[in-house]
């Protein structure tokens, strides 16, 4: 579904930063909050958005939030969904569970392969491993990005264009677990902080430096 792009900026920014109000909206892409209300109410009517329940604020009036729709984020790329339910139904009837975890095996280990000859670097700069890491994921669609913690690092992905893969194989999500602590090395602790398939909005994982590991200085 072809979209004007300034619609299209607007499910951008809802995927990437969550629900949000119209005066939100606005300061961010820069439009007025009519032009903002227009184009909303466009994206309704296509049911790729729909507005939440007004929320009471500490001062003000209750603030009216807008979400995407499962066919808002459906909107996004979702690489080869329905080859990829084939191909998983077909491994499965032809090898059973081992010959799908063995293949998602080898797929994780040619991307693990091809994230590690991008990531070249000091081994103990762990911040450099993380913005390698992030720019490697949304290279590949993910709309990845990272926030500072007090202790680490939040990586995000804000879409996953192989979803469908995962809800009929939760070895991909497994595998890419592992994949991550094996790029990031032993002196990374990783945790997943949010799933989309538990029904959050999206995945995230929570980076910190292991007790002990050594940063490369400043």
């Amino acid at each position: 579904m072809r979209l004007p792009r300034n619609q299209g900026h607007i499910l951008h920014s809802l995927k990437t930063r969550g629900p949000q109000s119209v005066r939100i909206l606005s300061r961010q892409l820069q439009m007025t909050t009519m032009g903002i209300r227009h184009h909303l109410a466009d994206l309704d009517k296509l049911g790729l958005v729909r507005q939440l329940p007004a929320e009471k604020q500490h001062r003000g009036r209750p603030v009216s939030l807008w979400k995407l729709t499962d066919k808002g984020n459906a909107w996004f790329p979702n690489a080869g969904a329905e080859l990829a339910r084939e191909l998983i139904q077909v491994a499965d009837v032809c090898w059973g569970d081992d010959g799908v975890e063995r293949m998602v095996e080898e797929r994780t280990r040619r991307v693990e392969q091809r994230y590690r000859a991008a990531m070249r670097g000091p081994d103990n700069d762990l911040h450099q491993k993380v913005e390698h890491l992030v720019n490697l994921r949304s290279a590949d669609g993910y709309m990845a990005g990272v926030r500072l913690l007090p202790d680490g690092w939040l990586l995000v992905q804000n879409h996953c264009p192989i979803q469908t893969c995962a809800e009929n194989c939760p070895q991909f999500c497994k595998s890419e677990m592992r994949m991550f602590r094996d790029l990031l090395g032993e002196g990374a602790a990783v945790k997943q902080t949010d799933h989309l398939l538990s029904g959050d909005r999206r995945c995230a994982w929570r980076i910190r430096r292991v007790a002990g590991a050594v940063e490369k200085a400043a």
